[in-house]
């Protein structure tokens, strides 16, 4: 979750199609990606867009004209279960694009405590997997597992071909959808040596003041759970698996439980083999599903 190279989210209407921008927190710049994972998930809604007006930030006003408002993916439930009548809300950490917009995805946003780039274009692998496809599939397969237990799913972005949003809109997006739980799937940039997931949980800031003991039982819930994908506990950030940061958007403006997860480390060999396989990725998205479904149910 380190934010070195920032981007910022873009999305427009470009020639009739939809047209977006996104980056991640590594800064490492992704310029290669793999196609885009297809799922049963057939209900998933393409997002528009429309012009956020300026708008007034705990650092001052700021001109937000450049930055579109992306409006959330929403995929109702597949079948009955016990997840019945409850909102889960998915953000897949940055987009496929965003390496191609650095003049956007390098614009400032307020966090809810100090400025950070709109966004970054994420960390990949050494061989050039990029987590912003990695996000996005375990985002897919999470959001049909959820589906099928009852649940409505709320994604902050369609497909891993755009840019953006930006990491306070897709905040906001969740928010508005009056989501029950929330989590930001991502992987981490770390040292090659340090190998690992890692859970990081808000820090009370004022915004978020009211769900920061529901967040930590939900970390405490994803801790348990990712455990059985054979990803280890990180031996290189935070303690026992979890982190405090105060310093994100999607933790510091979250108005429902919400945590962060780092799966594993993309610049370690052994994580990296992990986290690229299709197989991890479905154990990585049923371990979500089942600490959702123990936070929500419990």
């Amino acid at each position: 979750m380190k934010r070195r190279y920032l981007l910022v989210a873009v999305v427009a209407l470009c020639g009739g199609g939809l047209w977006a921008v996104s980056t991640n927190h590594h800064g490492e710049r992704s310029a290669s990606n793999t196609g885009i994972l297809t799922t049963s998930s057939s209900t998933t809604s393409v997002p528009t867009t429309t012009t956020q007006p300026v708008a007034q930030s705990a650092n001052g006003s700021r001109d937000t004209s450049w930055e579109p408002v992306a409006i959330p993916v929403v995929n109702p439930p597949t079948a009955s279960g016990v997840l019945d009548g409850k909102v889960v809300g998915i953000d897949p950490g940055h987009n496929g694009m965003n390496y191609s917009e650095t003049s956007l995805i390098n614009q400032l946003i307020w966090n809810g405590s100090g400025n950070e780039s709109c966004d970054t274009t994420g960390t990949e692998t050494n061989d050039g997997y990029a987590e912003a496809q990695f996000n996005f599939n375990v985002a897919q397969y999470l959001a049909v597992d959820l589906q099928a237990e009852g649940a409505k799913v709320v994604l902050t972005r369609s497909s891993n071909s755009g840019v953006g949003p930006c990491i306070d809109q897709r905040a906001t997006m969740l928010n508005n959808a009056g989501a029950n739980v929330s989590i930001d799937i991502h992987a981490d940039g770390g040292p090659p040596s340090g190998r690992g997931f890692t859970v990081l949980e808000p820090v009370a800031d004022g915004p978020n003041n009211a769900v920061i003991g529901s967040s930590a039982q939900f970390g405490a819930d994803l801790v348990a759970a990712f455990q059985a994908t054979g990803m280890p506990l990180s031996n290189y950030d935070g303690s026992n698996g979890v982190a405090q940061r105060n310093d994100l958007a999607g933790l510091n403006l979250t108005t429902q439980p919400k945590v962060l997860i780092e799966t594993g480390n993309m610049r370690n060999g052994t994580d990296a083999s992990m986290l690229e396989s299709p197989v991890f990725q479905q154990s990585a998205a049923a371990a979500m599903a089942q600490a959702i479904t123990t936070f929500l149910t419990q």
